[in-house]
């Protein structure tokens, strides 16, 4: 069965919000689940159950007005979610994005211009560096800078035996992840003020990685220091840089190889919390990130694993 309009799953903020107190540990389904697969990159609106990002359930309350967002991976997931909350906290939003996704990513533009913003949507494949030039120019030509650049879009294919670990995707899992950061980052900072951030994504992989993600792991680690370098050199510039590392989350990367299909069924079950966060879960984090009100944060890393141990 196919979602509902994303225009009328508005409707539904009511009932429930990302500040409705309740309990962590059932919030959300846990384990186990329907054994699924698909083709990468994988579509959100294909998976059972669905996953929750924020499209009835984040509510806005301005702290980004008028900013101007730039979001990886934005079609579904982690940069889905985030992409919603941005536009309900007030923010017009550039939507990236491979083009197998455009079905999942226009739902995403439905949902920020039902909440009265602008949207851009910028297909690419963001391993290669003209796509990051790309979407930075667009971005530019369409609101004339860039406040906030949320980099999420990653690549995660599991692979159990490293003899079966191909070059090909060795180097593509890097250059979509690490490559594709450094790229993206160097295009936009002479479009960004002080006061802008930049906020990239690691992962519990960094510090907890397993066996079959021997490619994807490293890119992780990669991106955390990274980050932190970065963030010491532009700090004297005003620009703040900041990571996010997800534990376990329910989105469309896990059931199209990112995970083995053993896995799937369980997936998250090994969290303290019993199940893998929902993308919605995630939201306050970029939010947080991005608003003035963390002016001081810079060069941090934020984990949300449901309670599994980082550094």
């Amino acid at each position: 069965m196919r979602p509902t309009d994303p225009r009328r799953r508005l409707q539904g903020v009511t009932k429930t919000t990302q500040n409705t107190f309740r309990n962590p540990v059932d919030a959300y389904a846990q384990p186990s689940f329907p054994e699924q697969d698909q083709s990468a990159p994988g579509l959100a609106q294909d998976m059972s159950p669905t996953p929750d990002h924020g499209e009835d359930t984040y509510v806005g309350s301005g702290r980004l007005a008028d900013l101007v967002a730039v979001v990886t991976g934005a079609d579904s997931g982690i940069g889905r979610a985030a992409a919603i909350a941005y536009a309900r906290e007030g923010a017009d939003v550039v939507l990236s994005y491979l083009p197998s996704e455009e079905e999942d990513a226009q739902q995403v533009v439905a949902l920020v211009e039902a909440a009265g913003r602008k949207a851009l949507a910028v297909p690419g494949d963001l391993s290669q560096e003209a796509a990051n030039l790309e979407l930075v120019d667009k971005a530019v030509e369409a609101f004339g800078r860039i406040d906030v650049l949320a980099v999420v879009a990653g690549k995660q294919t599991a692979v159990e035996d490293i003899a079966d670990l191909t070059t090909e995707q060795f180097d593509e899992t890097f250059r979509t992840n690490v490559h594709g950061l450094f790229w993206v980052v160097k295009a936009a900072l002479p479009h960004m003020r002080p006061g802008a951030s930049i906020i990239t994504t690691s992962s519990v992989q960094a510090y907890q990685p397993s066996p079959s993600l021997l490619d994807y792991a490293p890119t992780k680690s990669a991106i955390n220091t990274f980050s932190k370098a970065l963030a010491q050199q532009l700090a004297p510039k005003g620009i703040r840089v900041n990571v996010v590392a997800p534990g376990p989350f329910w989105t469309a990367l896990q059931v199209s190889g990112g995970q083995p299909p053993q896995a799937r069924p369980e997936f998250g079950g090994q969290a303290p919390l019993a199940r893998p966060g929902q993308p919605a879960e995630l939201a306050a984090t970029y939010v947080h990130l991005a608003a003035p009100e963390s002016s001081y944060t810079t060069g941090a890393t934020i984990s949300v694993t449901g309670g599994m141990p980082t550094p």
